[in-house]
């Protein structure tokens, strides 16, 4: 018997490997929909551009798409409309935003406030058009929980990868700017130092639901500590999170913003590298060896450096490091993309107000890349860096059916992309046209 309950429990904690984790919908999907789209991205890794289509959804996917205006039961007229897949933000923290009493809420509000305060979040970001968040930093309890609340249709939100943190005592990822009681009582278990901690971290983390692991090879910029933005983990450290995480089939987000962190991480074998403020040729050729992506976070870089002139609740070692940091991300994000580095669309959304994420697309194209450039980053090479794509990033048959519409030209105006006139997730109407 107390063999039974004991596997009983393994295999209701298990948790599925990011690659094997389905669309997510809210409420039932409605009965087969036609979609008339008057433009339709239909291959956004060419950027071609089809007219006058119909997509029929069924069972929260796309079944078929037909020439033509058809449609014999429930229409959706978006013949005056450009049409995409749903957006991909590969970098959120979808249960907090940061504001004048953040450093408060963060040893008052409860894991359930926290749930409660994402929801919210999340709900204003899937009607920006993302359908699918990777969230790289948030009380286990309180991102499992709106994640699950969310796959299972309970409540309305996009698609959200929850991730684990493994970072380093008293670096990027740690407490700061409390009495010792509260860093004492605050922080998470899964914080190392040496090699072998790190990897009993990571398996921690993953016990815990992590679909990912976020860890953090440099200071930050939004950490209330002068500790610089430079290498904070050793090498042997970040090895040893990303030969565990692998192991366990998941995937590694590290945070770096210094060179040396940037490289120690890309050599470490990690998936993405979040921010990259100075990477170097080093880095571009550690990046394409390596085979990783760069997720650039322009619109934190932004946010932060327009607080650091106005926000009176800043504190002085941020708003430092924010001067400092801001302005040299577009020309990161330049050196990168003319080296041949892959790009996932990511924006720190909690640094900037969540619902506003689509403001990163004008700020990628000041660093040279594309309007198609930046609609791909937030879709097919926003669903491959995730291991998601063959289920999101492209509108095609049998994928989920997340779909969104602009009413403008977001190929010669990406601003478009600012105003989302429709959208719809895993077949589910989330913002109706004319709302």
């Amino acid at each position: 018997m107390k063999t039974a309950i004991l596997a009983a429990m393994m295999c209701a904690t298990a948790v599925q490997p990011l690659a094997a984790q389905g669309p997510a919908g809210q409420g039932e999907p409605a009965p087969r929909t036609y979609i008339q789209a008057g433009r339709l991205l239909a291959d956004p890794a060419s950027g071609r551009v089809e007219s006058s289509k119909t997509i029929v959804v069924e069972g929260g996917r796309v079944v078929e798409i037909r020439d033509g205006f058809v449609g014999d039961g429930k229409v959706i007229d978006l013949r005056d409309s450009f049409v995409m897949p749903g957006f991909i933000d590969s970098h959120v923290h979808i249960t907090f935003q940061s504001g004048p009493t953040s450093q408060l809420d963060a040893v008052t509000k409860s894991a359930t406030d926290q749930a409660f305060d994402g929801l919210v979040y999340a709900q204003r970001t899937l009607r920006a058009g993302f359908t699918t968040v990777v969230d790289l930093g948030a009380d286990p309890l309180a991102i499992n929980a709106l994640r699950d609340a969310i796959a299972a249709g309970k409540v309305t939100g996009p698609r959200i990868i929850a991730a684990g943190g493994v970072a380093a005592h008293g670096g990027h990822g740690d407490i700061h700017g409390y009495r010792q009681e509260i860093l004492d009582l605050f922080r998470a278990p899964t914080l190392c130092s040496g090699a072998d901690e790190c990897a009993r971290a990571v398996r921690l983390a993953v016990q815990s639901g992590a679909d990912i692991i976020k860890t953090a090879s440099t200071g930050g910029v939004m950490s209330n500590t002068a500790a610089g933005l430079g290498q904070q983990m050793s090498d042997a450290e970040l090895v040893a999170i990303v030969e565990t995480a692998h192991h366990l089939g998941r995937k590694v987000a590290a945070h770096a913003h210094g060179t040396d962190g940037v490289n120690a991480a890309l050599r470490a074998g990690v998936d993405s590298v979040e921010h990259g403020t100075y990477l170097d040729a080093e880095s571009i050729r550690l990046f394409k060896a390596k085979g990783s992506y760069l997720v650039p976070t322009l619109l934190a870089g932004d946010t932060v450096k327009r607080q650091a002139e106005t926000a009176d609740w800043m504190p002085a070692n941020v708003r430092a490091k924010a001067r400092i940091v801001g302005p040299l991300m577009i020309d990161a994000l330049r050196r990168a993309h003319e080296g041949g580095v892959k790009i996932a669309f990511g924006t720190d959304s909690a640094v900037s107000p969540h619902g506003e994420n689509a403001r990163e697309f004008a700020l990628m194209t000041k660093a040279g890349l594309t309007p198609i450039e930046v609609i791909r980053s937030a879709t097919v090479w926003g669903a491959t860096h995730i291991g998601l794509q063959d289920e999101i990033g492209t509108l095609a048959t049998g994928k989920a059916a997340d779909i969104v519409a602009v009413k403008g030209d977001p190929l010669s105006d990406v601003r478009a992309l600012e105003a989302m006139a429709f959208v719809m997730k895993g077949g589910v109407v989330t913002r109706a046209v004319g709302e």
